[in-house]
């Protein structure tokens, strides 16, 4: 399978996203607000429906779920033993690793679940929903955590307002009890979910920036050989430990590289930190994830 024919879709769409940010009038005072609607509304609702919706099969899953967290507590691992690496620590600024680790272990949703179905088929997309149901719990408050130390803000205040983890949580609550979303219902939110994917991808395209990574290169290097080199390898590690079937294997090694979330920089922002560096270090890992997931997928082969 070609699989970089397989993701161009939807780097197109980041592609577009750019060129229509920096050469049309829909400029980035747009694309900022695009990203709040599709950040606070329509990709909770995608979030959400995606995991009621889905009949979830934790029993079934239980290896694939298991190999997630431990790849998700690997990368974080990795990403806060930066600043104490010997040959890093001088070089890393403390503030910038708050508001950047993140991006090691952190993923787009939007890709992950525009991808899914594509590369494995329907199972594929309920998998992706099932990691993404007990990761970004984790995963958000591994981000949020140390940016609220060092802000000396209210670590329980930031995790309630998030709406990752809000929709998360009430999802799999809702599955959990047994309810469903009405069929009167489900058009609505299909549309709207339909929506948050191609706006995300243009969104992820249009906060591209590339100035502020100089500022700490080292820091930079680092966390993207995390995110895109040695997180892969950790899961085709974990898929053959926990001896994942070929799907499982599949959506684990595309949930290992792909590119960070691009609400890494909005949630460093809207914590008062360096939003400038992190919006880099996402341009730069959305590009790299054009390389990583045809490199992680291929291990399949």
């Amino acid at each position: 399978m070609n699989y970089a024919q397989l993701l161009f879709p939807d780097f197109s769409l980041i592609l577009c996203g750019y060129l229509v940010c920096k050469y049309t009038a829909l400029n980035r005072t747009v694309w900022e607000q695009v990203e709040s609607l599709v950040y606070f509304f329509l990709f909770p609702v995608l979030l959400f429906n995606s995991i009621v919706r889905t009949s979830l099969d934790l029993q079934a899953a239980s290896h694939l779920i298991m190999a997630g967290l431990l790849l998700g507590v690997s990368s974080i691992t990795l990403s806060y033993s930066i600043p104490k690496l010997p040959l890093l620590k001088k070089y890393i600024d403390t503030q910038l690793h708050a508001s950047s680790a993140q991006v090691a272990f952190r993923f787009n949703s939007f890709i992950a679940l525009a991808l899914a179905e594509r590369i494995a088929g329907p199972q594929a997309l309920l998998l992706i929903a099932v990691l993404i149901g007990v990761c970004v719990p984790l995963f958000n408050v591994a981000a949020v955590w140390p940016m609220a130390k060092h802000a000396q803000r209210s670590f329980g205040q930031e995790l309630i307002r998030n709406p990752l983890i809000l929709a998360t949580a009430s999802g799999l609550i809702v599955n959990i009890i047994g309810l469903h979303v009405p069929n009167w219902m489900e058009p609505t939110l299909q549309r709207m979910g339909a929506a948050s994917l191609a706006l995300g991808l243009m969104a992820a395209g249009a906060g591209m920036q590339f100035g502020h990574l100089m500022k700490a290169k080292s820091l930079a290097v680092a966390l993207l050989l995390i995110r895109h080199l040695i997180s892969p390898l950790i899961a085709w590690g974990l898929a053959r430990m926990f001896d994942l079937d070929s799907t499982q294997t599949s959506v684990l090694l595309a949930f290992s590289a792909l590119p960070t979330a691009s609400s890494c920089y909005v949630l460093a922002s809207r914590m008062g930190y360096n939003g400038a560096f992190v919006a880099g270090l996402v341009t730069i890992s959305t590009l790299l994830g054009m390389l990583s997931l045809p490199f992680a997928l291929g291990m399949l082969q």
